[in-house]
């Protein structure tokens, strides 16, 4: 579900009690954050506290009646959750007919009726094919600022209250409302950690010397997305990036404006020389460059490599697939050095109400019932993901490794990257100069020179 903003610390333990409410994907506000596949979602874990708040009304003071459809991509979350919330919103509104519109598929099936002027009245902007800048832009999307000002949830709680990442605004007006945080990161198996007796990383040297290990047992340290090199990217360059900017994300926002200085800051040259010592010790599997996320998924479940950067949505994705035993472990980054801070990569999915809905009110009654904090931990536990909800969900059914990223995102000295979207030419360049980094054709001064001249033209 990759579908392509800046945390104050003080957000930050909102965010992991989000977190801890609460991958396929990476950047949320793009394509290329949507992910390449869907699969089925994780096992379902209904919590009473969830299906007691579900039922209560969503406006007691509205009767909602007509049509209302919702339009919703499944990818690696999978779809428990919208079914199981569109399932109660419907039974707490007896007199609204509820349309469910979902799939892998669907935002392409649906992109006539966007273009035609017949939309959904609601649509969570997630997976290929949608771009809530784009929509904006396009004039699909309903202007909520005013509303979101005073919006109350379910619980009677300002739903701008709860979230730990604010609404992403453009030109000061706000069209759409994160639902799900995500954060790139390093997965590994604690199981075969514990039964190989290596030491889980914390910092790019314990990361080396593990993989040393690791490799002399005859498994390959380390697996990547070769297809879809922004999976390398988000969950171990950009981090590092900003670790060796002195945890400061500004420069991936210069970036972001196509600054070409950002580009030659030393940083840059630190986090990519950080890569060349990964492939020069040979570490980096070598079917990394030619395969896709699921194939490098799969050989990671299947211990021909130790450690694989991903989004929170791997566990989700491959629930088919997971080996019995296998305890996922994850850290948001292991760029950094010796007691340097964790940097977590943050990306988040959104929901918004079409500009041309036919049922408003029923909309926007749909996002105060889901925007609550039973939801969040429903989320949690039905698609495996951290919600972008403020809540404690640490006694709920969550999976552990959501439990896990919450307790990074929660740490005051945790950098949280906020969603950052790149320009389309330049961050193709960022990923065809990053995997020919990874086999060895560039230099890391060839990677700079390589995405500067693309950004200077886009400038």
């Amino acid at each position: 579900m990759k579908n392509k903003r800046k945390i104050t610390a003080a957000s930050l333990a909102a965010l992991l009690i989000v977190l801890l409410l609460a991958a396929c994907g990476g950047k949320n506000n793009d394509a290329s954050s949507s992910s390449p596949s869907a699969s089925e979602p994780a096992a379902s874990a209904s919590s009473p506290s969830a299906s007691a708040s579900a039922s209560a009304p969503a406006d007691s003071g509205t009767k909602l009646t007509g049509d209302f459809e919702i339009q919703y991509f499944v990818g690696g979350y999978g779809d428990k959750w919208w079914k199981k919330v569109i399932a109660d919103f419907a039974a707490a509104n007896p007199d609204l007919n509820v349309i469910e519109s979902g799939g892998p598929q669907i935002n392409e099936q649906m992109k006539p009726r966007w273009i035609g002027g017949n939309p959904p009245d609601f649509v969570y902007i997630d997976g290929a094919g949608l771009n809530d800048r784009q929509m904006v832009e396009d004039g699909q999307l309903e202007d909520l600022t005013d509303w979101f000002a005073s919006a109350k949830n379910i619980d009677g709680t300002p739903i701008k209250d709860i979230l730990a990442q604010p609404p992403q605004q453009y030109n000061g007006k706000i069209y759409n409302i994160p639902l799900v945080l995500n954060s790139w990161g390093i997965f590994w198996d604690k199981a075969l950690f514990k039964e190989k007796g290596w030491t889980e990383p914390q910092d790019f040297q314990a990361f080396l010397d593990v993989s040393d290990k690791i490799k002399a047992a005859g498994i390959n340290p380390f697996i990547h997305t070769g297809k879809y090199p922004y999976y390398i990217n988000g969950a171990f360059l950009f981090p590092t990036i900003v670790s060796e900017n002195n945890n400061d994300p500004s420069i991936l926002q210069d970036m972001a404006a196509n600054k070409v200085e950002a580009f030659q800051k030393p940083a840059v040259l630190a986090a990519l020389n950080k890569i060349v010592q990964i492939r020069d010790k040979g570490f980096i599997d070598k079917a990394s460059v030619q395969i896709n996320h699921t194939d490098s998924q799969m050989l990671f479940l299947q211990h021909k490599d130790a450690f694989i950067p991903n989004g929170l949505w791997l566990p989700n994705e491959m629930s088919k697939d997971i080996p019995s035993g296998f305890d996922f472990g994850f850290i948001p980054s292991i760029g950094q050095n010796a007691g340097g801070k964790i940097v977590a990569n943050t990306s988040t999915a959104t929901v918004a109400i079409a500009s041309k809905a036919k049922n408003k009110e029923a909309a926007k009654a749909f996002l105060q019932f889901i925007f609550s904090k039973a939801q969040a931990s429903q989320w949690a536990e039905l698609s495996g993901a951290p919600s972008n909800i403020k809540g404690d969900i640490s006694a709920s059914n969550a999976p552990s490794h959501v439990k896990d990223a919450a307790k990074f995102l929660t740490d005051p000295n945790t950098v949280v990257i906020p969603t950052i979207t790149y320009n389309a030419d330049v961050d193709k360049a960022m990923m065809d100069a990053t995997l020919a980094l990874t086999i060895g054709k560039i230099t890391p001064e060839e990677w700079v020179k390589r995405v500067t001249d693309v950004a200077a033209k886009v400038k």
